[in-house]
């Protein structure tokens, strides 16, 4: 008898038809002999809803009730999954993610988990019946609803998995696996049957939507074991392995010799450059600067700083869009004056491209070979950074599409 967890998002859940084709499959892994727990989402586009009428009844939102209020989508959804579940004979008892165990920060809106006590939720896999529980919340160490953020049930799957030991987590989603890119961009992007934590850490971290990347780095950090699968096709996805001669890994085609250098591109678009100009180039001007930001929880991903030129230097780095106006108001109002900046300009249409793969390390002139392939099209570079298995360029937001074209040809990657 195995234990699998599984997580079924919006999209796999959106409506009475969906929620039976999850209570068929879930009933078919009883009869093979296996014990289930789900974690579901709310249905379809309902957090967006419950998020559009908070903004038509106020303009004040305080985050304890914004997490009580985007929560009742997940709850709502488990109560109706439970009733599915009945009508194919398959006893079910859902569970908010407080009744679950999940004790998080008191961080509203994006709280973060401290520890996890499933006693119900083991109690009634012991009776013989499937937990049904919410994903994406808690409750606070101050007993208040908290929400995990976008992309939290995949989080809460992964650590379920981890405190109830389960065999594995299998994620369902409207995609059949994770892909050598956007499939919508490239149309002989491919399914990848396995894939490495930290190639996956990196591509989403760079774009790729699924899975949320928090839970990566609970699954890499406690090596629970995920399938990312479809929902809709029920064929089998991508593995996701420590290394790909691990034993977990049965696909002998992705192993040793046979394994690309480069495994994926990815791009982003959710992100906008700030360059902080004729900085005085002493030590701690920047430690103060990014600590700034840091405290006003603007989260800075890349980071270029120019060569010094008479005692000044200039300061690029990219933030998330939607921190873009708040981390300029600061720097103006604040930061610029205590470090002795004198200006301050912003790019909002960038893009950022990657390749991403274990293999480059070591394989020398794979950065060439990106720096290359985009000069041959005419795509110029802003800023330039890596990891021991990712390159990332920044070029203009509308070429971006245009460079993951390019690189995925490029590297041999096209189906």
């Amino acid at each position: 008898m195995a234990l699998y967890v599984q997580k079924f998002g919006g999209t796999s859940v959106a409506d009475p038809d969906r929620m039976r084709a999850v209570a068929d499959h879930v009933a078919r892994c009883r009869r093979r002999g296996d014990q289930v727990v789900l974690v579901i989402s709310a249905m379809g586009k309902e957090t967006d809803e419950l998020l559009r009428m908070a903004e038509q009844v106020s303009d004040v939102r305080p985050g304890r009730e914004m997490d009580m209020l985007i929560t009742a989508g997940e709850r709502k959804a488990c109560a109706l999954m439970c009733m599915a579940l009945a009508s194919v004979d398959v006893p079910a008892a859902s569970f908010t993610g407080s009744q679950a165990g999940f004790i998080t920060d008191t961080n509203h809106r994006n709280a973060k988990i401290l520890e996890i006590t499933p006693e119900r939720v083991i109690a009634a896999l012991d009776e013989g019946i499937v937990p049904v529980v919410a994903g994406s919340q808690g409750v606070s160490t101050e007993r208040d609803v908290t929400f995990l953020g976008r992309g939290g049930s995949d989080t809460t799957a992964v650590a379920l998995s981890h405190v109830l030991g389960a065999d594995l987590c299998e994620l369902y989603t409207d995609v059949s696996g994770v892909f050598t890119t956007d499939p919508r961009v490239v149309e002989k992007a491919t399914k990848m049957a396995s894939i490495t934590f930290d190639e996956l850490l990196e591509m989403t971290a760079t774009g790729c939507p699924k899975p949320a990347m928090r839970s990566v780095e609970v699954a890499h950090s406690y090596q629970v074991p995920l399938h990312i699968r479809s929902a809709f096709t029920w064929e089998p996805g991508t593995l996701v392995v420590d290394s790909y001669d691990s034993p977990d890994n049965k696909n002998e085609s992705e192993n040793g010799m046979e394994q690309p250098i480069i495994r994926a591109v990815t791009h982003d678009l959710s992100e906008s450059k700030i360059t902080v100009a004729d900085v005085p180039d002493r030590p701690g001007v920047s430690a103060k600067l990014f600590r700034s930001l840091a405290n006003a929880n603007v989260n800075v991903d890349m980071i270029v700083q120019n060569v010094s030129d008479q005692g000044h230097t200039d300061i690029s780095f990219t933030v998330p869009t939607e921190d873009l106006d708040r981390a300029t108001t600061l720097l103006e109002s604040e930061v610029m004056a205590e470090i002795g900046a004198t200006s301050l300009s912003t790019a909002g249409a960038i893009g950022r491209v990657s390749i991403i793969g274990a293999g480059m390390k070591s394989n020398p002139g794979v950065a060439a070979k990106m720096f290359e392939t985009l000069a041959a099209n005419e795509i110029n570079i802003s800023m330039i950074s890596t990891s021991a298995i990712r390159v990332s360029c920044v070029v203009d937001a509308d070429v971006a599409e245009s460079a993951v074209q390019h690189l995925h040809t490029a590297f041999d990657l096209d189906g």
